[in-house]
């Protein structure tokens, strides 16, 4: 080209979590049976969506009207409901233009970043999620600004840490949560969420609480939404119903803004996402139909507990056999469907290796693996000696420490406990193999 036409930031557009399926699916072609553990999407877990939620989204579908276009800011009447019960959940009021629908949290994680200042950033916590990690490292070309989530401590955020970094980088202008966590489980309880709120506050910056998971949080975990500690301070939360419906092919999610006439500069900033937002019309519009009509019903609630309870019950079991590994920081989740863990300091060690019996598979692996990161090491290992294919935290979640992530919607608990008791026998084995 005469010029050049690369975006600074392109190298940051990172999303290791679907990469290394091209690897696994080389290796099904070679007669590899693959587990798929990477990615967190219940329905290819073989999650069964209720009838009676079909049956709506059927119903719906027969309406005229959803075959139409919404308004850009997303349908009047779903966006009154949302709002509704977020003001009977306590803390902030909105109303209706307080929200905005999006093609899923990936368009609007898009627009948050795209349309900041090319010098403002966003502090994140780490291991981060990769979407957010690498729209805001590319926005800014340059890498992401990550807060440590403490495995040593239950995956606590190191609030000094935070402090002491937005007073460093004078071009940070908003702190990142994802409550609860993805990839961690961890949930940021509505103390700890008040601290970062402080923060916000002292400093003259927003929130950004991503809730894609907010209802799936377990049992005495703490939960609580950003809208009910916000107090006067710039806020956005993210939610959608992919992972609660759960309906990821409807590609329907929201942002909520707090507090917009507190600052005159983050009013101008949110009227420029929503600006960006009706250059594309508007999102789709039969899932944004469904949304009050499948909430509203008293079955829904009652059907996520039954999910939630299956996920807790999966963390424990992941807990008690993988805490059997003395190499290994184990926590269990407190939220979502995502268990994670970490490999201790001087764990992992060169030239620490797997079996791999299949020769044609060794040929493909090999070659990938002398060029990783140690726990991408073990994860390439594991997935050619054994067809379980997780996500590495280094490369995955750009995370300074070296772990990795499988999930807990394995809906055949035998299969589930046979792949967790395996993936133990395989850490073992890798670190005693020098």
């Amino acid at each position: 080209m005469r010029t050049d036409i690369i975006h600074p930031g392109a190298d940051e557009l990172v999303y290791e979590i679907r990469e290394i399926v091209e690897v696994a699916n080389k290796l099904e072609k070679l007669g590899l049976a693959i587990i798929w553990e990477n990615i967190g999407d219940p329905v290819a877990k073989s999650e069964q969506v209720p009838d009676w939620i079909k049956q709506i989204v059927s119903d719906t579908a027969k309406e005229n009207e959803s075959f139409g276009y919404s308004p850009t800011a997303g349908l009047l009447e779903t966006r009154e409901y949302i709002a509704d019960e977020r003001n009977l959940e306590g803390g902030i009021q909105i109303i209706a233009d307080d929200i905005l629908f999006f093609n899923g949290l990936g368009d609007a994680i898009s627009k948050i970043y795209k349309n900041l200042h090319p010098d403002a950033r966003v502090i994140g916590p780490n291991p981060a999620y990769p979407t957010h990690s690498s729209f805001e490292a590319a926005h800014a070309g340059k890498p992401h600004i990550t807060y440590q989530l403490d495995p040593e401590n239950g995956w606590k955020p190191d609030l000094e840490e935070i402090e002491k970094k937005v007073q460093e980088n004078q071009s940070i202008v908003a702190i990142l949560i994802v409550n609860p966590d993805n990839p961690t489980g961890f949930v940021y309880d509505q103390e700890t969420i008040r601290e970062i709120v402080g923060l916000a506050k002292k400093y003259n910056l927003f929130v950004i609480s991503d809730e894609i998971y907010s209802n799936l949080f377990f049992p005495e975990s703490g939960m609580k939404k950003l809208a009910s500690v916000i107090d006067g301070v710039p806020g956005i939360a993210m939610r959608g119903i992919s992972k609660e419906f759960p309906w990821p092919g409807a590609r329907c999610g929201w942002i909520e803004f707090y507090n917009r006439d507190a600052d005159a500069d983050f009013d101008r900033y949110a009227k420029s996402i929503l600006d960006s937002k009706r250059l594309e019309v508007c999102s789709t519009t039969l899932p944004q139909k469904t949304i009050p009509r499948v909430m509203k019903d008293e079955r829904y609630f009652p059907y996520l507990n039954e999910r939630i309870s299956k996920y807790q019950k999966r963390s424990d079991t992941a807990y008690k056999i993988l805490s059997e590994v003395p190499e290994l920081v184990v926590h269990k989740a407190q939220g979502a469907f995502y268990f994670t863990v970490v490999f201790k300091e001087e764990a992992l060690k060169e030239g620490q290796k797997l079996e791999i019996k299949n020769g044609e598979v060794k040929k493909v692996i090999e070659p990938l693996i002398s060029r990783s990161a140690f726990d991408k090491q073990f994860c390439y290992y594991l997935l050619a000696s054994t067809g379980i294919c997780v996500v590495p935290l280094s490369s995955g979640f750009n995370a300074t420490r070296h772990g990795f992530r499988m999930t807990l919607l394995e809906e055949n608990e035998e299969k589930f406990v046979d792949t967790v008791e395996r993936i133990k026998n395989a850490l073992r084995e890798y670190v005693d193999s020098i």
